[in-house]
């Protein structure tokens, strides 16, 4: 389907030193995806109103209220788009406990994470996984110049999982997390392994988008831009490959550096 669905034109006055001038513009639209798990609402969401399986399939299993995509009975989107129903199995403890604030705890061997009433026990990543420099500065630059979203508009954010047989998958939206949450969950409805694999993002690398790649485990985590430093902590405590500042050949890596090599 064409991304000039998701455009809206707007009148703007455009200013240059001196100069003003009304011209068109275009913009990205914002929706709210309302979300009912077993006939109740569970969680609306503002994003692009796109990929909407995918983005709630995604935010689900980031949060583990639905473990596993063979625990999915059910998936419809409305006709107006604004409405995912899901039907599935779901983790209770997690579902009970997804309004409240979240924690990290970890260990040199293991971690948890989850949230202070439910903790989920997540293993260390110690897999061999392993990506060469140049790999990455080549991904870096395709994930840039191939962006129609924002493009047209600067308005979006972006995530791709580049998968070890090369092959990439992509999704954008309004919200660094939802674009995370979109590219995973197109990976889990096709059955597609993240835990070989890279995940690009834009913006920075907080800590809530480097959970996001513990709870998959996904092993390396790029952008162009830097991590913060609780960020890099929550990488290095849960064996995630961190990295930053990743633009032409240079790169910082923050964590696991074992992992980039060849």
């Amino acid at each position: 389907m064409s991304n000039s669905k998701y455009l809206k034109t707007i009148i703007i006055d455009r200013v240059n030193g001196d100069e003003i001038t009304e011209v068109e513009d275009v913009t990205i639209e914002e929706a709210r995806l309302n979300v009912y798990l077993n006939g109740e609402k569970i969680i609306s969401m503002m994003c692009i109103p796109k990929d909407q399986k995918a983005h709630a399939i995604g935010f689900l299993m980031s949060e583990n209220v639905i473990t596993q995509i063979s625990d999915v009975e059910f998936i419809e989107v409305s006709e107006d788009g604004l409405r995912v129903d899901i039907k599935a199995a779901v983790d209770t403890d997690s579902l009970q406990n997804l309004y409240k604030e979240k924690t990290l705890v970890s260990g040199c061997g293991g971690g948890i994470t989850g949230n202070v009433a439910g903790s989920l026990e997540i293993p260390f990543n110690q897999t061999s996984f392993v990506i060469s420099p140049e790999t990455i500065s080549d991904e870096v630059k395709k994930f840039y110049a191939d962006s129609e979203l924002y493009t047209l508009t600067g308005c979006v954010h972006k995530a791709t999982l580049f998968l070890e047989d090369t092959s990439v998958v992509t999704a954008e939206d309004i919200g660094r997390h939802n674009a995370i949450d979109k590219v995973v969950g197109k990976c889990k409805i096709d059955g597609l392994d993240t835990t070989k694999s890279v995940l690009f993002v834009s913006g920075r690398l907080s800590s809530e988008m480097v959970v996001k790649a513990v709870m998959h485990r996904i092993p390396i985590v790029v952008s162009r831009t830097a991590p913060t430093y609780l960020g890099v902590q929550t990488a290095n405590k849960h064996g995630i490959t961190l990295i930053g500042f990743a633009r032409g050949r240079k790169m910082n890596i923050y964590t696991h550096s074992g992992r980039v090599h060849g």
